[in-house]
């Protein structure tokens, strides 16, 4: 049963609706599919096409779509208002001029079958051939010589005079004979869509299809009604939609959807929502929507749940990239070329080995305590007894007289050297003082040997004393030994002189910068003679 009354057609519609799952409200069109709507037969469908695109976000309607008058032959050969739809169509290249061309006068006249098939044996003899070769040539003259032509629609309903079912074959023979006449015409580039109605109705559409020399599209017109409950049956069902897709796919032809919309089930937001997914999903070369009631979601005020469904899927969006195929950045893994920071050709810092001049702290010249060899401890004069030339100590002998009255015979012998006079502190201060040889070290004046002055031992009044106690005068004067070796008489044990100091020390300066090197340094000599040694140099 067809859907279209009058010559009121679907208009297109080239959604590009992201019909992915049909479970998803919030679809969006992302394909370039040519869209348009039946706005209106003559001027006033041109005049509403930019309304409708403004009610869409500014999205393009690309398809202009309109229907022939089938009320008589004149109006079949083409009226005054293609040329308002040729000049909307010429516009724009992209656009496409769709056009319903009934095959009968009186299309919609309710004519009985057995009338129709007599219609339908005439057109097969070529008696209205002449019609539509006048379409052909008003088409081309108007500058829409690739119109898109749908050529006696819902052939297999029963509302138009153009139907099939009374004779199908002399049908699609008539159907060969109108396309020969107007592809006659020099300079056309039409397209015709053999569009039937979905479903069975009055007879398969399959069985109404003229060929493939003489078809160009395979459409299909497809409301909300039945047959079918639901949108999957409509999909399912023999003639169904799958059925039209697979039979194009079969053919080598694109399909279109001349007319879709509302009808039987009203206001039903969940058709909408299906419909432009499988338009999505199908990739028609074109698809109208039927806007007017009760079909319609745009003029047709009854039907908002649908309208806001529709308007949804279909409106412009700001930025329609293809949902920005910035390839997933192929942010060159970053070839950032593995630094090849040369390995850094620090110099290996030619560092000039601190060429510190290796401190040459003067080896301290500090006198190689050469002190110690010149210890005059070989100078120690070996009991060098003061010979005889040594003047006797001048101890002062005179100044001790003898209190006794008579001289002693053995004190005048002057060459007679008393034993008195080697004593061992006999050696005068005149000896060799252990002065260091460095003659600018200042000699070991510390220890003047002027302390222990000889005059110490000397001081023991040998003369004065009457008593001969350990007096070492004892010498026989009758053997004045010519050798002055002293007699091995232990001298008087005289009081030790005190000990004088055995080192002595003497500080060197090697120059403030070496001093700082260095620090304070002194060359000590230390002469040690043994406890037991009574000979004292100094």
């Amino acid at each position: 049963m067809s859907t279209c009354i009058g010559t009121v057609t679907a208009g297109l519609l080239a959604t590009g609706a992201a019909l992915a799952a049909p479970e998803k409200d919030d679809d969006r069109t992302g394909s370039d599919i040519a869209m348009g709507a039946y706005l209106d037969y003559g001027p006033s469908g041109v005049a509403r096409i930019p309304f409708l695109s403004h009610w869409l976000g500014g999205k393009q309607i690309r398809v202009g779509h309109t229907y022939l008058p089938g009320d008589r032959w004149s109006n079949i050969e083409g009226t005054d208002f293609l040329e308002d739809w040729a000049t909307w169509r010429r516009a724009a290249k992209d656009r496409m001029f769709v056009l319903n061309v009934p095959m009968q006068e009186r299309n919609e006249g309710r004519i009985p079958d057995y009338q129709v098939a007599r219609l339908i044996r005439a057109g097969a003899d070529g008696d209205f051939d002449g019609h539509f070769k006048k379409l052909a040539e008003r088409l081309v003259s108007l500058g829409v010589p690739d119109t898109v032509v749908v050529l006696g629609w819902e052939m297999n309903g029963t509302t138009y005079t153009h139907r099939c079912g009374p004779d199908p074959e002399r049908w699609k023979a008539y159907w060969k004979r109108i396309v020969t006449a107007m592809r006659s015409v020099p300079g056309q580039e039409f397209q015709f869509d053999f569009a039937p109605n979905r479903g069975t109705d009055a007879i398969g559409w399959t069985k109404c299809y003229p060929g493939d020399d003489v078809v160009d599209i395979i459409g299909m017109d497809s409301y909300d009604q039945g047959p079918g409950a639901t949108f999957d049956d409509q999909v399912s069902q023999p003639y169904g939609l799958q059925q039209h897709v697979d039979f194009a796919k079969a053919h080598g032809k694109r399909i279109s959807y001349p007319e879709w919309g509302l009808f039987r089930r009203g206001d039903n937001p969940d058709y909408v929502r299906r419909m432009l997914q499988w338009i999505e999903q199908q990739k028609p070369i074109y698809h109208t929507i039927t806007d007017y009631c009760p079909h319609g979601v745009w003029q047709c005020k009854q039907n908002p749940r649908s309208s806001r469904v529709f308007r949804d899927a279909l409106a412009a969006k700001p930025n329609p990239l293809p949902t920005p195929v910035i390839p997933t950045p192929v942010i060159p893994t970053p070839v950032i070329p593995t630094p090849v920071i040369p390995t850094p050709v620090v110099p290996t810092p030619a560092v000039p080995t601190p060429q510190l001049p290796t401190p040459q702290v003067p080896s301290p010249a500090v006198p190689s305590p050469e002190v110690p060899p010149v210890v005059p401890s070989p100078v120690v004069p070996s009991p060098v007894v003061p010979s005889p030339v040594v003047p006797s100590p001048v101890v002062p002998s005179p100044e001790a007289p003898s209190p006794f009255p008579e001289p002693s015979p053995l004190v005048p012998s002057p060459l007679a050297p008393s034993p008195e006079a080697p004593s061992p502190v006999a050696p005068s201060p005149e000896a060799p003082s252990p002065i260091a040889p460095s003659p600018e070290a200042p000699s070991p004046v510390a220890p003047s040997p002027v302390a222990p002055s000889p005059e110490a031992p000397v001081v023991v009044p040998l003369p004065q004393s009457p008593s001969p106690s350990p007096s070492p005068a004892v010498p026989l004067p009758e053997a004045p030994s010519p050798a002055p070796v002293p007699a091995p008489v232990t001298p008087p044990v005289a009081p030790k002189p005190p000990a004088a100091p055995k080192e002595w020390c003497v500080p060197i300066n090697f120059g403030e910068w070496l001093s700082k090197l260095v620090g304070k340094q002194s060359v000590c000599v230390k002469i040690d003679l043994g406890e037991d040694s009574n000979w004292w140099p100094f």
